[in-house]
């Protein structure tokens, strides 16, 4: 019988492939970097080509990587950077412009006119997310409002639109499948998530003709079969995710209360609250965990735009290191003397903050602030900022449930995770233990896990959460006093940073 399980996690600076076999173990791993494209500031595109061009590659180097065929592979999941937008003509297949990333920042202006206008309480209302151009409601409109024909040619059902899940069926299935998964569609803006369904309204308010969207389908389903020119052989599709909400999974966070945060590019943390969509008093995000068999998971998510990316900054913007692995060696050696902090809005603030026009600062230098403190400084933002969520989300919890069970242990997983310095200051910051699993590319895993699942590979939730092991947990070590006032300092650097602050 077939028991390998092919998972294609398609990442914001990457595209990568992991094979794993019956008992979800991974036996062979292939990754590509593709380039960035930042055309103005604030602006970031992807070549849908490079995307799809480096998933594919990788497929076939993880395949080949393990001596398997596709006979042996019993199904492959797909999870994605979400929110990212791509919209593509349903004859050729082709992009009619690059994808526009989630970080991008073009549809500011959009967002916050339709936020003057009052609609954002019903925005959030029927999506749980808040006016802003991370998500892919405006970022469609823009394209279909920019490209020559595009508006007409999408009223005429000639255009199809969809995050990166989708653009990667429609490939991988040569064009017969257009759909996504319930956790994908609720990153749009246009899609109802307590009634399962694309909204009219939305789409009216957002000017998307609803002839572009995809199919909705849950987390675990049949998606079709690949085409067999591209591997050799059939390879059934079983399983879709976005990035977080399969980290989610991956971490086994499948009881309410429970809680994770993945460090990437940006950090995005997810506290499960069942089946109740929980309204959020701190603008944090109420979206979909996962759909099995019809029935919804929520969650609370809060999304930092800047994590990993600030420790690129240090490597590709100011070359003070060299690689990723440096930052955390150098941040060891600063001055702990020196208060020095990065506020890295460099697309802007997400969670709670939601500030598209804020910009970047580094607070506190003096003549003795050198490369170690400035690393120091970035890698303390991730920790700053995974509080600001932690204290929100535990408010928006602790008014649905008791206070003991607002108290949860966080699951983390991300390239960042593997700096034993950054994970340490986490757990002293948030004054709460922070545990490591042993794998750390739980959003492969969690995408491996739903199409195993749903072909009969892998055991149910329950079965799969025993499997979740402990690399090390993180205890605070910091006094609080020493905490608490250096928390203080992030909030008034912060206060500074806001758009519309005076700085002088």
């Amino acid at each position: 019988m077939s028991n390998y399980v092919l998972a294609i996690d398609q990442g914001t600076t990457s595209s990568r492939a992991i094979l794993f076999d019956g008992t979800h173990a991974p036996v062979a791993t292939a990754q590509e970097e593709f380039e960035q494209h930042f055309p103005q500031s604030g602006w970031v595109e992807h070549e849908p080509e490079d995307i799809w061009q480096s998933t594919l590659t990788m497929c076939r180097e993880a395949i080949s990587k393990a001596g398997v065929t596709p006979g042996d592979i019993a199904a492959i999941g797909i999870t994605n950077q979400r929110e990212t937008t791509v919209v593509w003509d349903r004859d050729t297949g082709k992009p009619i412009h690059r994808a526009i990333v989630w970080q991008d920042r073009r549809t500011a202006d959009a967002c916050a006119a339709l936020k003057k206008a009052g609609n954002e309480p019903t925005v959030t209302a029927r999506t749980g997310l808040l006016l802003d151009p991370y998500f892919s409601g405006t970022k469609v409109a823009w394209i279909l409002d920019t490209v020559d024909g595009a508006r007409d040619a999408a009223d005429a059902g000639k255009l199809a639109f969809g995050t990166i899940d989708s653009f990667l069926l429609w490939r991988l299935t040569g064009g017969k499948v257009h759909a996504t998964d319930a956790t994908n569609a609720s990153r749009t803006q246009l899609y109802d998530i307590h009634e399962g369904r694309w909204s009219e309204e939305m789409c009216d308010l957002f000017r998307v003709p609803m002839s572009v969207l995809p199919d909705v389908r849950d987390s675990a389903d049949a998606y079709g079969e690949t085409v067999p020119d591209l591997f050799g052989g059939a390879i059934p599709i079983c399983g879709v995710a976005g990035d977080q909400q399969a980290a989610t999974i991956g971490q086994a966070c499948f009881q309410p209360g429970m809680m994770k945060s993945t460090y990437g590019t940006g950090c995005f943390a997810l506290l499960n609250t069942g089946q109740t969509a929980v309204a959020s008093n701190n603008r944090l995000l109420t979206t979909i965990a996962y759909q099995l068999d019809g029935q919804p998971t929520y969650a609370l998510e809060g999304s930092i735009f800047i994590a990993g990316a600030a420790v690129q900054w240090l490597r590709d913007g100011l070359k003070i290191i060299d690689n990723a692995a440096e930052a955390g060696e150098l941040a060891g050696d600063a001055d702990e003397t020196q208060d020095v902090f990065l506020v890295p809005a460099f697309v802007g603030l997400g969670a709670p903050y939601w500030d598209a026009d804020a910009r970047g600062a580094l607070f506190g230098i003096t003549r003795n602030t050198g490369p170690a403190e400035v690393a120091r400084a970035a890698l303390e933002s991730v920790g700053f900022q995974t509080r600001d969520l932690l204290e929100a989300m535990k408010g928006d919890w602790a008014g649905n449930k008791t206070g003991a069970e607002a108290d949860t242990v966080l699951r983390v997983d991300g390239g960042m995770t593997v700096s034993d310095w950054t994970m340490q200051f986490l757990a002293d910051i948030l004054g709460a233990p922070v545990d490591r699993p042993r794998f750390l590319e739980t959003t492969a895993l969690g995408a491996a896990y739903l199409a195993g699942m749903h072909r009969g590979v892998y055991p149910g939730l329950d079965g799969f959460a025993e499997t979740w092991a402990l690399d090390r947990r993180f205890s605070p070590e910091l006094d609080i006093v020493t905490s608490e006032r250096r928390y203080e300092g992030w909030r008034k650097a912060v206060r500074r940073t806001l758009s519309g602050q005076d700085l002088l």
